[in-house]
């Protein structure tokens, strides 16, 4: 099961059904509450995804600091007559501060590709990373308004859940430097897209890409007609190899349940409680 809406109707339509393996990391598209009460097994397949997100954060982030959506649209629209100095210039990433909203699994992938870069990585989290951690991806940990008034890159990298929805807003981004650049790889509605389209427009920030959107499929379409907004279709985990890997974990769950065993990944491992 891919990230399609599961609705109660459907739980309760299924009299023999098992288990619901979500093929995909969030599961915000399926009742926990009901499948535990009709005890069906609902599992997803975490731990796989972290090295392929963290790529694809990186091509939004070089991709809209370098403008490389915008000039392909130009070259391809037969616009291109000559070199010039000033034609379709962008900023550069070496050297910059990246701030990482959520050091997880694909916030410390993505600061380890940053260090490549040169980069100086600020990070913000619930709570402070083991020393460990920070001192592998040698990123300091800060408050929220400090990481958006310092960073020129702000890449986010959090569960959608009530505190995170709307994170970051028009507040947040008039926090953030003119010059900045938003990167939202995460899920959908922790940015504002009504507050982003603004700051896009008054210049509040530089530019932003997204792979994911609050109402997906669907894309504000003021972002649509923005140059300095790059868009992908929801594709962090679109490698072949990690692809791959998903199918291998949903399989697992789904054998694990059919013989009657707690999947690896179960969300809700209540349904293996007697008093239930």
């Amino acid at each position: 099961m891919g990230v399609d809406p599961i609705s109660n109707s459907v739980l309760e339509t299924g009299k023999n059904l098992k288990i619901v393996a979500i093929y995909a990391v969030g599961y915000n598209n399926i009742n926990l509450t009901e499948a535990t009460r009709l005890k069906i097994a609902v599992t997803n397949t975490p731990d796989v995804h972290a090295e392929t997100t963290a790529d694809l954060t990186f091509a939004l982030l070089l991709g809209v600091a370098r403008r490389v959506g915008e000039a392909e649209r130009f070259l391809r629209a037969g616009k291109w007559a000559r070199w010039k100095p000033d034609l379709l210039l962008g900023s550069d990433a070496h050297g910059k501060t990246l701030g990482i909203v959520g050091l997880g699994q694909i916030g410390s992938a993505v600061a380890t590709r940053a260090l490549g870069f040169k980069m100086k990585i600020l990070y913000t989290d619930l709570q402070r990373m083991d020393r460990s951690v920070e001192d592998q991806c040698r990123a300091r940990f800060v408050s929220l308004p400090e990481l958006l008034a310092q960073a020129d890159f702000v890449t986010l990298h959090v569960p959608l859940m009530p505190e995170t929805t709307h994170l970051i807003g028009s507040t947040e981004m008039r926090q953030m430097k003119k010059s900045a650049f938003l990167i939202n790889a995460s899920r959908g509605p922790v940015v504002d897209e009504k507050a982003l389209v603004e700051a896009l427009q008054q210049g509040i920030i530089s530019g932003a890409a997204l792979d994911v959107f609050e109402q997906e499929p669907k894309v504000h379409p003021k972002l649509l007609e923005m140059e300095n907004v790059m868009l992908l279709p929801h594709i962090g985990s679109a490698s072949l190899e990690t692809r791959e890997k998903m199918g291998f974990v949903a399989v697992q769950n789904i054998l694990a349940a059919l013989r009657r065993e707690s999947p690896p990944n179960i969300l809700n491992p209540d349904i293996y409680s007697p008093e239930l």
